[in-house]
């Protein structure tokens, strides 16, 4: 797959980014990965919030590259770009669609999908990030 296959497909589209919307995401990032670490909170929200720090971080990588999505799945198309960014965030990427997935179960269906290791891990992979 290459940016142009997200494009035929509509999933991306271009983008100019600016240094505010850049900061403004980096913002949020910080708040996230601060928020994620507070032990009160149970592991589903620490890690669905660690998530979204990471999905922030993707989506800086992307609006960088001159892109933004476009349409539902977002977060998927945003895991997908990062991969065709640089081949060693194939790995990564994979982890983060199963980060996704597992956010969705704690966040639509139900109490106790997230372990505290893996709340833990995705605070971890963020900052590898």
């Amino acid at each position: 797959m290459t940016y142009r296959n997200l494009l035929r497909e509509g999933r991306i589209r271009a983008h100019r980014t600016n240094a505010d919307e850049i900061a403004s995401l980096f913002a949020v990032t910080e708040r996230d990965l601060a928020d994620a670490a507070i032990e009160q909170l149970s592991p589903d929200r620490r890690f669905a919030t660690a998530y979204n720090a990471v999905l922030q971080v993707a989506t800086i990588v992307m609006y960088s590259e001159g892109y933004r999505t476009r349409g539902a799945g977002h977060h998927a198309t945003t895991f997908d770009f990062l991969a065709l960014v640089d081949k060693r965030f194939s790995d990564l990427s994979v982890y983060l669609h199963d980060c996704r997935r597992k956010r969705n179960l704690a966040d639509y269906v139900g109490v106790g999908y997230v372990s505290e290791t893996e709340a833990l891990n995705c605070s971890k992979r963020l900052r590898a990030l």
